[in-house]
């Protein structure tokens, strides 16, 4: 992205106060890797702080910088420094899926044959802990991937990464028996976590009390995420309501541009992002089925999956995954419960006794 591109973005944002109607903003970096363009950055960030002070902006005190990074860069001295001046407004992710074996199974250096990330990355963690005490991290999980899953988890544990958020893809990549590997995984993980005592410190999003259970659509109709709710800008100046819309991020449609920095927002072109919900986008047997809640579906590959160019068209390629990691995540809890039972521990007493996550993860 140009400077240029992001000094109009930026304008255009701080302009339209009626468009963005928040309370609070976060100013989201997400890649590519935003770190090779530290000096970039820095200019964006800095001009968006000065202008939100001189127009007097209710956002002023209330925003934050958010940063997806792979970690190869985060030690160097200019990142080191813009990390400083701008600590206390500033949250930062950096991607690491677990074990050498598997994070280097996808994230390889280009053009240098298999040479993994890992080690490159891993070495920037305690730095990244220091800063960052509470920072998560976020695994993804397809086929090739389910054999690591207990190792990497604990793998992360023992970096001293106290939240791991991990979900599978929405793409439909899975094999026949995956299920069944993925839900050995998740049993043998949830003992591991028992055994240990992991639960009273480290949290796994891949167990949670609020999964498996019937959906009441009269409480729980929301769209799962906030795809046209995000304004998402690429390096040409292009809106879209979720990055995911973007031509690089999709395999068979074309890309889905809401607007662009020289003529704003096309209201008609985000009306249907705004109708989303459950209802509207599932089948009935997904309405009606009796571990729905927590089966997550992704927007953009809704989209990409569809029969037509719709977004009202669910895709469900997940759907076996989901019931397997509902099993595992059921098997977890009633193998706790019994364990703090014995100890004397109540069932209302749970809670003070596991740790909860610090942060509202959106599998995506």
């Amino acid at each position: 992205m140009s400077w240029d591109t992001a000094k109009q973005a930026i304008d255009y944002i701080l302009d339209n106060d009626k468009e963005f109607n928040e309370n609070s903003v976060v100013w989201d970096f997400i890649g590519g890797e935003p770190f090779l363009e530290i000096d970039l950055i820095e200019k964006i960030c800095n001009y968006i702080k000065i202008e939100m002070f001189k127009r007097n902006h209710h956002w002023f005190n209330s925003y934050r910088f958010s940063f997806s990074t792979n970690g190869i860069n985060y030690h160097t001295e200019k990142v080191q420094e813009f990390i400083k001046r701008n600590i206390d407004h500033l949250s930062i992710g950096i991607t690491i899926d677990g074990t050498e074996i598997k994070h280097d199974l996808n994230r390889i250096y280009k053009g240098e044959g298999e040479r993994g990330s890992y080690k490159d990355i891993v070495r920037n963690i305690p730095l990244w802990l220091q800063q960052f005490p509470n920072a998560s991290t976020k695994v993804t999980i397809s086929s090739a991937d389910i054999p690591y899953i207990k190792e990497s988890v604990l793998h992360l544990y023992s970096l001293g990464i106290k939240e791991v958020n991990i979900n599978c893809v929405f793409e439909n990549v899975w094999n026949d028996g995956d299920d069944a590997r993925f839900e050995e995984q998740l049993i043998q993980l949830a003992d591991a976590i028992i055994e240990k005592e992991y639960y009273k410190e480290f949290v796994c999003s891949f167990f949670d009390e609020k999964i498996g259970k019937p959906i009441d659509l009269s409480i729980d109709n929301k769209n799962w995420c906030g795809t046209g709710k995000m304004l998402s800008i690429d390096a040409a100046g292009n809106f879209y309501p979720c990055t995911r819309f973007a031509q690089y991020s999709l395999r068979n449609k074309k890309a889905w541009i809401i607007g662009n920095i020289k003529d704003g927002i096309d209201k008609n072109k985000l009306r249907p992002f705004l109708t989303l919900d459950r209802f509207t986008q599932s089948k009935k047997e997904c309405i009606d089925c009796e571990v729905a809640s927590g089966c997550a579906w992704c927007q953009g590959e809704n989209y990409d999956a569809a029969e037509t160019p719709t977004v009202f068209q669910r895709a469900t390629a997940i759907c076996k995954m989901h019931k397997a990691q509902v099993r595992a995540n059921n098997y977890y809890w009633n193998k706790l419960y019994r364990k703090l039972e014995l100890e004397g521990i109540a069932k209302e007493e749970v809670a003070k006794h596991t740790k909860k996550p610090m942060s509202d993860h959106i599998n995506c």
